[in-house]
């Protein structure tokens, strides 16, 4: 019956939140907030889905959880090309996935990783400390720009404004390292991201993504999830040391 029940309650977060997640909504009067009135994301945070093995929707198999997905539509609008790349990605993927070689897992993937991260925030400056591989992530939200030039950076730069409730983020000047998911999606250098993270309430976030790469993706597209607030008391973050081509996630690559 549990299992049921969140499968339920979950979608109709999502579904009710078209004003909710604008900050427009009656749960709007439950969210926390700074001296400065801005919606408070302070606090330590974690995705509980399946979206770091795949992000879309998705069977079990070993060593991969099953899954509803989180990309809207369940379609990732590859180019041809780029089509037979993810594809290529997926089956090597034991051997040429990013992450078992313990390089930082970037943006967005780091975000809906399965370990809990850490939310500081102020005026000028939202800061994210990452249990896994003690990764941060900076979101300068104090009216400067992106730095000119293309610069290939593992987390990109991040720039954010206040929408309303919402904290509207801008990244670019990515590098092409990084993948999405355990699955192969990737992405190139010309990665682009627009997240929107909204306070549903004191425990829950909307966090909504689009990708935009014309190098790899013919459109842009889009990946909504909930973000579960973790009680501080009985939680804290700790270490996560990456070890290169640990098999415990990752199925042997066929011979």
């Amino acid at each position: 019956m549990m299992r049921g029940l969140v499968a339920i309650v979950v979608p109709a977060m999502l579904l009710a939140g078209g004003d909710i997640a604008r900050g427009q909504g009656p749960g709007n009067l439950a969210v926390p907030r700074t001296a400065d009135g801005k919606p408070d994301f302070s606090g330590i945070w974690q995705a509980v889905n399946t979206a770091s093995w795949d992000i879309q929707a998705h069977h079990a198999q070993k060593g991969v959880p099953a899954g509803m997905g989180v990309v809207e539509g369940n379609e990732i609008p590859y180019l041809p090309s780029a089509l037979a790349k993810k594809r290529a990605n997926y089956q090597n993927r034991a051997s040429v996935d990013p992450e078992r070689k313990c390089y930082l897992p970037g943006v967005p993937r780091l975000m809906y990783m399965p370990y809990p991260f850490q939310i500081f925030q102020t005026p000028k400056l939202v800061t994210m400390l990452f249990e896994y591989v003690h990764a941060t992530r900076s979101i300068y939200t104090d009216g400067t720009a992106h730095p000119p030039g293309h610069i290939d950076w593992w987390m990109g730069d991040s720039r954010g404004k206040w929408e309303g409730d919402t904290l509207a983020v801008d990244s670019v000047h990515f590098n092409d390292e990084t993948w999405f998911d355990r699955a192969g999606n990737f992405h190139s250098e010309q990665l682009h991201l627009v997240e929107r993270f909204t306070l549903l309430d004191a425990d829950h976030i909307n966090y909504d993504v689009t990708v935009e790469d014309p190098k790899v993706f013919s459109r842009p597209w889009r990946m909504s999830m909930i973000l579960y607030r973790h009680k501080e008391k009985d939680l804290q973050l700790l270490e996560y040391d990456c070890y290169a081509f640990d098999n415990e996630f990752h199925p042997p690559v066929p011979q």
